[in-house]
């Protein structure tokens, strides 16, 4: 008996562990080493309050940038009668927590006891982030990552599992966990993306930074998808963040805490953010590329259009997005093209009314009467949104470009490429039965010429409109896996090839075949997918053909990164004196002004023979 009584005072001894400092309940790793302990004497001085509970300071730090000096204390009861200022003595279960199993832990002091109250009164000074710690680092997330945050295999490793050392100073997700609980200013901070529905909003502040474009939002590139950023979430007075705030905005200095929730880094601000200035101009100038009406110049435009349908109450707007910004392109590349009773989940897969309101629309807003080449998908097999059947499809200027011996193929039947080089269906899908195409868009192929003066062809070419999968089911890039898990990435990987392989059987016949594909890939270049796609294709990115510089390849916004998923790709016939251009009527507005979460783009192409 005597020996079970001094086991069982051994295991509480060990349960319980007195006096310790913040910085050691936190730890140098993600996870900390008194994880389900309970802990006594904890010193600290209130720096904020929360809806349900408080963030302490130690007032014993030990100058090692690995630990926080800070920790959230968990009780919505706890503290009624403390405010900020007050050093306390406080008790409490150590607990890792998270809301969902993909998110990174955030420690806390759980179910605290108020030990002592020593004084009120101190100073809660913040940290200057940049000054009173370092710079976060701006290009890698987690060493878990390999270097790479975007490499094939994802979900290698988890942090919760790995539990490495933190190194702030080369990794962001170390930057900030050595941060969560602290009480910080950003100075001179940026938006750069639009907020969510919460407000919550992405910024940097005077720091350095990589990837910033000229529009002051940070462009996503090879290997670097913007550490350096934090997200502004919900003001700690209750106050609510401005849903109004645009790429670019310049805003006033924020303090508050940081902390993890809902998959990110955040800081939560002791009030709400407010803008005090925007870029300009508010809106992007119009395309400088247009068509010369020959075919040495003729303009190629590409838009995801966003579940457009008959009723859509964008559609006055894409039409006139054509029209004034793009300027009439002499064919256009749509994506997200809904059928004619839009997302109503019935038979109906035709997009002719689609098609033909949005060509009327185009004309009554003074641009040209196009002709469009579509073919309906099989119902609900194309993904999107339920009932929507969303395709690609072409619009075209008929008295300047035809279809080369026109002969549509239906949903289930496979273009090939015959001797010629011609197309078996002109437009046709490719391999649209093929598992890779399970619920997404197939790419619709065609081949064109342009029509001379005198009504015969010349200049004859071929494009490849495409959607590939969505990234459904990514993880966040704050979060658990590493790397992190790119959605539908194998699906978009099948999907490149095939088409790839396509472009491939057509340059083997001919290899200075003009080849155009453009639209969704829904995947950045330098990403397996499309790395595999330009490697079996050979055609070539026509941002880097046309020099426009990496930090203005984008044409969406996600998360703290203006990125690129639309581009354009062509073969090597079509590189001479080609020029293309993003046009940013979308990512540069407020989200109530954007039409579409896409911006179009534009280019211009010699395709004469």
């Amino acid at each position: 008996m005597p020996s079970l009584i001094r086991f069982l005072s051994l295991a509480a001894t060990l349960a319980v562990s007195s006096a310790v400092t913040i910085s050691e309940i936190n730890g140098k790793q993600f996870l900390s080493p008194l994880n389900g302990q309970t802990v006594t004497n904890v010193s600290g001085i209130i720096t904020a309050k929360g809806p349900d509970g408080l963030w302490i300071r130690s007032t014993t730090p030990d100058r090692d940038a690995r630990t926080s000096e800070s920790i959230y204390v968990f009780g919505r009861t706890f503290g009624a009668n403390l405010t900020v200022g007050d050093s306390i003595v406080v008790g409490g279960k150590v607990l890792e927590y998270r809301s969902n199993k993909d998110y990174i832990y955030l420690t806390e002091l759980s179910a605290p006891v108020l030990v002592q109250k020593v004084s009120s009164g101190n100073a809660a000074k913040p940290l200057v982030i940049g000054k009173d710690t370092s710079d976060p680092p701006t290009e890698q997330f987690s060493k878990l990552d390999g270097g790479d945050v975007f490499a094939v295999p994802n979900n290698v490793s988890q942090i919760s599992v790995a539990n490495p050392v933190l190194e702030p100073k080369k990794y962001g997700l170390d930057f900030w966990e050595a941060l969560t609980g602290e009480l910080v200013t950003v100075r001179k901070p940026r938006a750069i993306a639009k907020p969510n529905s919460f407000g919550d909003t992405w910024v940097v502040g005077d720091w350095k930074v990589s990837g910033k474009n000229g529009r002051g939002g940070l462009t996503m590139t090879k290997k670097d998808a913007n550490p350096e950023t934090i997200i502004i979430g919900s003001p700690l007075d209750g106050t609510a963040n401005p849903k109004n705030t645009k790429l670019g905005d310049t805003l006033s200095e924020i303090t508050g805490i940081v902390t993890y929730a809902f998959g990110f880094y955040r800081i939560l601000p002791t009030t709400a953010i407010k803008v005090t200035n925007s870029a300009t101009p508010l809106l992007p100038s119009a395309t400088k590329l247009l068509s010369n009406g020959k075919c040495d110049g003729l303009t190629f435009g590409a838009y995801n259009v966003e579940n457009l349908a008959p009723t859509s109450a964008h559609m006055g707007a894409i039409a006139s997005h054509i029209v004034d910004y793009l300027k009439s392109p002499d064919v256009m590349f749509l994506q997200e093209v809904q059928d004619d009773n839009g997302p109503t989940n019935d038979a109906i897969v035709s997009a002719n009314l689609t098609l033909t309101t949005l060509i009327q629309a185009i004309a009554t807003a003074g641009g040209p009467t196009y002709a469009f080449a579509s073919i309906d998908p099989v119902d609900d097999k194309d993904g999107g949104q339920p009932g929507g059947n969303i395709r690609v499809a072409y619009l075209y200027k008929p008295s300047l470009v035809r279809l080369y011996k026109p002969n549509a193929g239906s949903s289930i039947e496979s273009t090939e490429v015959l001797a010629g080089p011609t197309l078996k269906y002109n437009p046709g899908r490719i391999d649209p039965t093929n598992a890779a195409w399970t619920a997404s868009r197939k790419p619709l192929v065609a081949q064109w010429e342009v029509i001379t003066k005198n009504g015969k062809g010349a200049g004859r070419f071929f494009t490849v409109d495409v959607h590939f999968g969505s990234k459904g089911g990514s993880s966040s890039i704050q979060g658990d896996a590493r790397p992190p898990v790119n959605g539908g990435v194998a699906d978009r990987l099948a999907q490149a090839t095939l088409t790839a392989n396509f472009v491939k059987s057509i340059l083997d016949q001919d290899k200075n075949a003009r080849i155009i594909t453009a639209g969704d890939f829904n995947e950045f270049t330098f990403v397996q997918p499309l790395t595999t796609y330009t490697s079996i294709s050979k055609l070539q990115d026509l941002d880097a053909v046309a020099g426009v510089k990496d930090v203005e390849r984008y044409t969406y916004l996600f998360d703290m990164s203006s990125q690129q998923l639309d581009h354009m790709f062509v073969s090597k016939a079509l590189t001479k004196k080609a020029k293309y251009e993003h046009v940013h009527i979308n990512t540069w507005v407020e989200f109530a002004a954007q039409i579409s979460d896409h911006d179009p783009s534009v280019a211009q192409l010699d395709v004469c023979a």
